[in-house]
């Protein structure tokens, strides 16, 4: 190849690499709304704190951030919905650490959760409040436990579908407590809540965001927290180790992701914008009444630490005997 040739071939390299790319550099970024997955109904954790940070960003952005609930299937169907869209950074996902319980207890994804999205930062880690509505007249968790012995079976308890994270965050505390109880899957946090408010359903264990109003009022009452330390809004009430059940703690997060293809200079800004959001004191004192923890990560760090979930998600779906969803 002569000195024109190879000319020629390095030109139409860089146009098709131009082409190809987001107009980034041409019009800046963002110069439309951004669409936000959310992949439970409104109402739902996810979307509670997906909202908290939306305004905050978009401001700072200068364009809307727009929230599109996308419930349904654990998550699963919004998971796709951003796995094939355009890579360019106008679709982007808020979902939880259901994320990494779906490759487990799903037999088929449509996508894969690791190669099909990149991740741009956590948002919150928040603690599952294991709540109970005050007419079952169980006032501690070995009460409950004592309740669930028993009649082995005769319990059940609500999640924000099967396979989600609040479903595990039970299996694992069911498993470390050796007691039966039968899960009841619902589509988002909002219909749980509501069930075991009216007592048809007898636990949940909860996000502390969708529940904190009705424990403060007394509708509900929060038995223990099934994170390793106390929640922050929740001072008064017991990890579940503390309660007598070790090995049953669970870590429930929040995360942003987009496209895998999405470009690097778009996801990093992404991640600089919830990170700048995180820290303005209208979020922090939003999060404050939620019983969130603002949380981030680098982006490659974020991506190791959703893998090595994964794998920790798998090791407790198969303990817990937990049959993939056909």
């Amino acid at each position: 190849m002569n000195r024109t040739s190879r000319l020629v071939a390095a030109t139409l390299a860089a146009l098709a690499a131009f082409a190809a790319a987001p107009a980034l550099a041409q019009n800046g970024y963002p110069n439309k709304p951004i669409r936000v997955i959310v992949p439970f109904a409104a109402g739902s954790t996810t979307d509670i704190i997906a909202r908290a940070i939306a305004d905050k960003m978009g401001a700072s952005m200068g364009q809307a951030l727009v929230i599109d609930n996308r419930g349904g299937a654990s998550g699963t169907i919004g998971q796709q919905v951003v796995a094939t869209a355009a890579p360019d950074g106008y679709t982007i996902m808020i979902h939880s650490s259901s994320h990494t319980v779906s490759p487990s207890t799903f037999a088929k994804l449509p996508f894969d959760t690791v190669n099909d999205f990149a991740g741009v930062t956590p948002i919150s880690s928040l603690p599952n409040a294991l709540v109970i509505s005050p007419a079952k007249n169980i006032k501690t968790l070995q009460e409950l436990l004592a309740a669930a012995r028993a009649k082995p079976g005769s319990i059940n308890y609500a999640s924000a579908g099967q396979g989600s994270a609040t479903h595990l965050n039970a299996e694992k505390f069911k498993l470390a407590a050796k007691i039966e109880a039968t899960n009841i899957p619902f589509k988002g946090s909002g219909e749980a809540v509501t069930e075991v408010l009216s007592g048809r359903v007898d636990y949940y264990f909860s996000p502390i965001a969708p529940v904190i109003g009705q424990i403060k009022e007394g509708q509900l009452l929060a038995l223990a927290v099934g994170s390793p330390q106390r929640a922050a809004a929740l001072p008064n009430v017991p990890t579940t180790a503390e309660a007598g059940v070790p090995g049953s703690e669970f870590n429930f997060w929040i995360g942003m992701m987009a496209p895998a293809k999405t470009p690097r200079e778009v996801v990093n800004r992404l991640h600089d914008e919830v990170a700048k959001a995180l820290a303005s004191p209208e979020v922090k004192e939003r999060f404050a009444k939620l019983g969130a923890d603002a949380w981030t990560l680098k982006p490659e760090q974020f991506d190791a630490y959703i893998k090595d979930e994964i794998k920790s998600n798998a090791a407790l779906v198969k303990a817990a005997g937990l049959q993939p969803t056909q």
